[in-house]
């Protein structure tokens, strides 16, 4: 797309599937799926089974998709190498269990932020934990590139709980509200007043081995969320970062004054601040990746993203001599019975959600 008047915006296309991907960021996925009630085995009723394609599952049938899951929808035991996911569950719960012997059940607006590095199985499953009531699924997960120094680094995975993640709210002239959910990146408010007064949001720290965490990286995640009517500036990024919103939720989207009526993704230039509105009649959701290129080759296979076609055949390699760490679960597809949320990592340390911390 393109337009005639000097604007901050770079680029625009419609969404697909996929997220498409800026670098550093690789790309990101959205599943939105309108699960059943449980059927006491944290799946769906097995009638709901029929007609599909049961392993290969992306249809989206009655409003849900099984993906690669048999019985509990998800993605059984994979490898990974060289990237990162970051994993953000608005809705619904997500088991995952990983070839370190580490386990973890995350939801509700947890996000796990998992460093694969030098190579990791994990599992992802979807368990239907309520048999009372339907089980809906709300999740990103983002890919963040490792830079080659970091590409073997030790696999690792950080939690960030739901009542820790800041979360910035403001209101406009006429009244209309916004909200900035601060996954990654410090987040300043161009319009403090509006923000009650705020005029600096840390965000969690990243792991230690991402390019997050490089000094002058300037990596942002954030998710924006405007009511109809409302009006936000972003904060302009540093130095040489890029910058794309994505409108996932709602059909219409108005950035520094050209108005989308579609999905979209949209480059903007980041060292300027950025003009949104909701100009539609329903609230809009809008997630945002930033950050400073690594500007190294991906070559990418699957779930393998190297520098190298031949760093790409050492990994493959690699997981077939050693499987990663082989796998010490019962099942490809572990889930955890009825736990509530919790992490066990591979030293053992268990880890669960603290008392809600209040949020400004």
């Amino acid at each position: 797309m393109s337009h005639d008047n000097p604007t901050i915006i770079l680029s625009a296309q419609a969404l697909e599937r996929r997220l498409p991907g800026i670098d550093p960021f690789i790309f990101g996925a959205y599943h939105q799926d309108h699960y059943p009630r449980g059927n006491g085995q944290l799946g769906p009723d097995a009638q709901l089974l029929q007609g599909r394609e049961i392993g290969m599952d992306f249809s989206g049938k009655d409003g849900f998709s099984m993906y690669h899951g048999d019985q509990v929808p998800g993605f059984p035991a994979h490898p990974h190498r060289g990237f990162e996911t970051v994993t953000i569950v608005r809705k619904g719960l997500v088991d995952h269990a990983d070839s370190l012997g580490a386990t973890a059940r995350y939801g509700e607006g947890d996000v796990q932020w998992l460093t694969t590095g030098s190579g990791v199985q994990h599992g992802e499953m979807f368990p239907m934990v309520h048999e009372d009531k339907d089980n809906p699924l709300d999740l990103f997960q983002i890919w963040l590139n490792l830079p080659a120094k970091s590409k073997m680094a030790p696999p690792e995975f950080t939690m960030f709980w739901a009542n820790e993640i800041p979360m910035v709210v403001q209101t406009d002239a006429q009244g209309h509200k916004s909200e900035v959910e601060v996954i990654a990146g410090d987040y300043a408010p161009v319009d403090m007043a509006a923000a009650g007064g705020q005029k600096l949001v840390k965000a969690l720290p990243p792991p230690q081995n991402s390019w997050a965490s490089e000094p002058g990286a300037d990596v942002a995640i954030w998710i924006i969320r405007l009511e109809p009517g409302a009006r936000l500036v972003l904060p302009a990024a540093v130095g040489q970062s890029r910058r794309a919103l994505y409108l996932t939720t709602g059909s219409t989207l108005t950035v520094d004054g050209h108005r989308f009526n579609q999905r979209v993704m949209v480059e903007v230039q980041a060292a300027h601040p950025a003009p949104l509105a909701n100009e539609g009649t329903e609230v809009i959701e809008v997630l945002l990746l930033q950050g400073k290129p690594i500007g190294e080759p991906v070559v990418a296979q699957g779930p393998i993203v190297m520098n190298t076609q031949q760093e790409v055949m050492q990994a493959l390699h690699d997981y077939q001599r050693t499987q990663f760490g082989g796998w010490p679960w019962p099942t490809y597809k572990h889930t955890h019975g009825t736990e509530g949320r919790f992490a066990q990592h591979p030293d053992g340390r268990l880890e669960k959600p603290k008392p809600d911390v209040p949020k400004p």
